[in-house]
């Protein structure tokens, strides 16, 4: 693909959907080289440290275009499960057919040695998790290991490659001096250094690897160059080369505190509506109609590996970013305000069953990851109410560690209220008869707007009223 210095594609805000056809490979079929170095139509080595939900794609993406790939991991379950050619994540479309494939053609075996893979590799890709402390604080138990796992076999040509979002400056200052240290080599001389932020979302990860520019910045020029070589060479969306690694490092900083932003804002909207009796999903669809505005949509809470941490790894280097700060603070209170409306529609909490549809961050996505449930869950029992809970994904033990008990579809229950965590379709399908006590449903992400409901049980949306739950939007 082309190496750019801009991005030449975008995608229009019309209406605030966005679909972009991922592009076709047109790259010629490359041969395995001894110490890669950029040429085109060849492929190396690479290890991939983390094979985990975004790992082991990219390792079988990696593959398809001719890389002899090894996929580096600290778990000898997921080492092995690759090694038999199976892949150990479940729900990403056509990743299970795509591992199975690239290991048949001898192209993917994993190891728990990431020195030895990196000694043997061209290009290792780390991509292990830096989320936040107790304090809110980045949090490098992870990456410091993973960094010092492979700094033994980093060697003279060596290109190194940080995926793994970052506060600014990291691979410049934290990572690179410390690779420099173990290998007594010299950054973006000896050996090459970049920072790459994936761009990926759960359940479409093959796709948005053919579809998102890729964006990359070294620490020099050099590391630049091979690091937007390497990309070029094993992926069909554009590459842009940026001007150093702490601009790629702020742009998926910028790119996610975006969205928590405007989702904080649309929250916003969702307490001006509620004062007025408007339902704000029609002022969103509205407002949406043309391309200069991309209004997200209002909810109960941001959960997941991403929205949630990130704004806290730029603020971890630009402390004092007000807009940035009150987003945080206005996207955790949102259970608050569930509960504060909750409270009087059922007369008090104190002793009340409530059950809690949802416990993953997104549904569809097995994955708990600062889920809003479990902040849901902790102020519930912490209000005195009964908590029960149901995930089409969870197993009743999964449900019962995170403090709630598991209920099960279509049985009876004594709920007094009922709040969605996540929009899963299945929902719909509720039937309000399996609850004769039932006074309340908090419609935590305005999912069930056309579920039908006796006339003595209230419903409540974020934004969307009684009375307007049935207009434009639903």
């Amino acid at each position: 693909m082309t190496i750019v210095g801009r991005p030449s594609v975008g995608a229009s805000m019309l209406g605030g959907s966005i679909h972009v056809t991922p592009n076709p490979c047109r790259h010629a079929k490359a041969h395995i080289v001894h110490c890669w170095s950029g040429e085109d139509a060849t492929a190396g080595i690479v290890a991939v440290v983390g094979a985990g939900k975004m790992g082991l794609p990219l390792a079988a993406q990696f593959a398809t275009h001719g890389w002899s790939v090894i996929a580096v991991d600290i778990n000898p379950e997921v080492v092995a499960t690759i090694n038999a050619g199976r892949s150990h994540v479940g729900d990403e479309p056509g990743l299970a057919d795509l591992v199975s494939r690239v290991h048949a053609e001898g192209l993917l075996r994993a190891t728990l040695d990431a020195a030895a893979a990196a000694r043997e590799a061209d290009v290792v890709v780390l991509i292990v998790p830096v989320m936040l402390d107790a304090e809110q604080r980045p949090d490098y138990r992870y990456m410091d290991a993973a960094v010092a796992s492979i700094a033994p076999g980093v060697h003279a040509g060596s290109t190194v490659i940080f995926e793994t979002t970052l506060p600014l400056g990291d691979t410049r200052q934290r990572f690179a001096p410390a690779l420099e240290a173990a290998s007594g080599l010299v950054a973006d001389r000896d050996f090459f250094v970049a920072f790459s932020p994936e761009r990926l979302f759960s359940g479409a990860v093959l796709e948005n690897l053919a579809v998102y520019p890729k964006l990359v910045g070294g620490i020099g020029a050099a590391s630049t160059d091979r690091a937007a070589r390497f990309y070029a060479s094993v992926l069909d969306a554009e590459v842009v080369a940026m001007s150093s690694s702490e601009a790629a490092e702020f742009s998926k900083l910028a790119d996610t505190t975006y969205r928590d932003v405007n989702i904080a804002l649309a929250n916003e909207f969702a307490r001006a509506a509620d004062l007025h009796g408007i339902d704000v999903q029609e002022v969103i669809a509205a407002a949406n109609s043309q391309p200069y505005s991309h209004i997200h949509q209002p909810g109960i809470g941001v959960g997941g590996h991403c929205i949630p941490v990130y704004p806290h790894l730029l603020l971890a280097r630009a402390p004092g970013l007000s807009v940035v700060e009150t987003a945080r603070r206005v996207n955790d209170g949102q259970v608050d305000r569930a509960l504060a409306t909750l409270d009087p529609l059922v007369g008090g909490l104190a002793g009340t069953p409530v059950l809690v549809l949802g416990m993953t961050y997104r549904e569809g996505v097995k994955e708990l990851a600062y889920s809003r449930a479990i902040a849901l869950i902790d102020a519930l029992r912490a209000a005195g109410a009964r908590v029960s809970a149901f995930d089409p994904l969870l197993a009743d033990e999964e449900i019962r560690a995170l403090g709630a008990e598991p209920w099960h579809w279509g049985e009876p229950g004594p709920f007094r209220a009922i709040v969605t965590q996540t929009a899963d379709r299945a929902f719909a399908a509720l039937d309000a008869a399996w609850f004769p006590d039932l006074r309340a449903v908090y419609d935590g992400r305005n999912s069930l707007r056309a579920l039908a409901l006796p006339e003595d049980v209230a419903y409540v949306g974020v934004g969307v009223q009684a009375s307007t739950r049935t207009l434009a939007g639903g």
